[in-house]
Parts: C-alpha cells; sequence; structure tokens
C-alpha cells in the first residue's frame, strides 16, 4: 500500500485498541523477495512517519516465512528475520497442498533454537485430511496462530470450524489480525476477542490477544536456547477425536510481554508486490 493507506491502516489500529504491530511481509523466494535488512529499513521509516503524524503505534519487524530447504540457514543469517529479534518466527505452510516433510522441517527450526509460530493454519485447505500433522507439530514445541476473521465468520464457516476446533481442543497460542488492506482485511481484534471471551470467558481472550511471543528477548545462542515445554495436544486419534473437548491451555512467557499474538497487515508502504504485514497487537 502507499503511505496514506499505511497511516490509515495504523489509525484503525489504534483506534481498535492495538498499541503494538509487527510488520512482517511474507518471504517465499520467486515470488515475494523481501529480506531481513530491507524489511527492518522499511519498517523504520514508517515508524519515522507514525510519529510525525502523531499515531501511537509502535512497530516491530518480522516476516511471514514460505517454507525453504535452507530455513535455518537463513533464519541464522538473518535474511529471515525473527520478530523483533526474538527467537519466535511467522511460518507459512502452502495453502493448497500439505508439503512432505513438514513436520521434519519444523521440528529442525525448533533444534537450531527457534520457535516457529504457524500461520492460520484453520484456513488451510488440506486442514480436513490432515490434522494429526499439526498435532504433531504443537506437541513438538510450534506454535498455533489462528486468524481473528476466522473466528469471527469473516473467512466463511469452515475456517471458524477449524478454528474453534483448534482452540477447544487446545491447539492455539494467539489469535492475530492477519490485516493486510482498508476494506476486507482491516486491522481489527477487537470483535474476535468478543468473540473468544463469550466462548471462553475474558480471561483467556486477554492471554490470546496480549500474551507471548516474548519479542523483548533477543535470541541467544543454540546452545543457550531451548524451546519451551510443548503444549500438549488433546486430540484423541486426530483428527476424530472424543466429542468431549479440553479446556484452551494459555500460554505464558517468562515475564511479563508488550505484544499480542502474531498476525498480519498491509501497512508498510512499498513499491514490490508484497504487502507488510502485521503481527503483534495489544490491548490495553
Amino acid at each position: 500500500p502507499d503511505l496514506e493507506t499505511s497511516l490509515e491502516m495504523a489509525r484503525i489500529a489504534v483506534a481498535d485498541g492495538i498499541t503494538i504491530t509487527a510488520c512482517t511481509p511474507h518471504i517465499y523466494p520467486g515470488m515475494y523477495d523481501n529480506s531481513g535488512p530491507d524489511i527492518l529499513r522499511r519498517v523504520t521509516e514508517l515508524q519515522t512517519a507514525l510519529d510525525e503524524a502523531g499515531i501511537a503505534l509502535r512497530l516491530v519487524a518480522g516476516c511471514d516465512a514460505h517454507l525453504t530447504p535452507n530455513m535455518v540457514a537463513e533464519l541464522d543469517s538473518r535474511h529471515i528475520p525473527t520478530l523483533a529479534g526474538s527467537r519466535y518466527f511467522l511460518f507459512e505452510p502452502p495453502h493448497h497442498v500439505a508439503p512432505p516433510r513438514l513436520e521434519e522441517s519444523v521440528m529442525a527450526t525448533i533444534a537450531a533454537g527457534y520457535l516457529p509460530i504457524i500461520t492460520h493454519p484453520e484456513r488451510l485447505s488440506w486442514i480436513e485430511g490432515h490434522y494429526e500433522i499439526m498435532c504433531k507439530l504443537v506437541a513438538g514445541g510450534a506454535w498455533m496462530q489462528v486468524t481473528a476473521g476466522a473466528l469471527t465468520g469473516r473467512f466463511g464457516k469452515r475456517p471458524q470450524y477449524w478454528g474453534e476446533r483448534m482452540l477447544d481442543e487446545g491447539m492455539v497460542h494467539l489469535v492475530a489480525t492477519d490485516a493486510h488492506n482498508l476494506n476486507n482485511r482491516p486491522p481489527r481484534l477487537a470483535e474476535a476477542k468478543q468473540a473468544l471471551s463469550t466462548r471462553y470467558g475474558d480471561a483467556v481472550a486477554q492471554a490470546m490477544v496480549s500474551s507471548p511471543p516474548l519479542l523483548h528477548t533477543p535470541r541467544v545462542g543454540k546452545a543457550a536456547t531451548q524451546a519451551p515445554a510443548a503444549n500438549t495436544c488433546s486430540c484423541v486419534s486426530c483428527p476424530k477425536r472424543a466429542a468431549k473437548r479440553a479446556e484452551p491451555k494459555v500460554s505464558s512467557t517468562a515475564h511479563a510481554s508488550d505484544v499480542s499474538g502474531a498476525s498480519h497487515t498491509g501497512l508498510i508502504p512499498s513499491t514490490s508486490p508484497p504487502a507488510l504485514h502485521t503481527v503483534q497487537s495489544r490491548f490495553v
């Protein structure tokens, strides 16, 4: 989007109660050829524009990384930037095809000291036939991020079903805006927060939009970085589990974070095809 669109999106976010946004463009070689240094430069430029316009929104940088053979090396080199320099990063699986060795690839990033956040699994076209993969990823230490609009029906009944099911089964760590523009994908979380509160209570709703990831703790050396205890998958014989579902599990960090769940938002002006996305948004 252009600068004016970016500024207006920021105003919408602030009006919705968001105070921090992580800008996370796609990185997909041959299609979205972004890189860590360029993303950071553009985020810095937009932050200056926000400050000059008097818009009280703080930006951090990241990306939504697509699967590549050299993902760990690209994370190490910062070609794939983590969220605000932490060890958390957004990982977007292919939308229409379950990739071979997905579990192996995700576990490799965890073994290297990173913590992948799988973005919008509820909207993947292959989730019905491969739900057990999501269960295994969560059991192995990966996090799941559900899109706010999916929980309010904005993407249709199917994503809403899978988003609610994953929440019911304790599979979700974060709820995010996944905003891309001013119209059908604006940066709003309040409606989803209310839906969460109605279904699970205020405490769970607040945790889902204002808890981890831990964006203010830089990633240290691989040997010193360990993944947190895996969130136990409550699925039984995935994908057909018992009718009675577990209470949602709420993730926490070692210390309080100012930031919330990951998402995307076309916020940073750019002449290149990929829009930048918003990732962390906090309610005051």
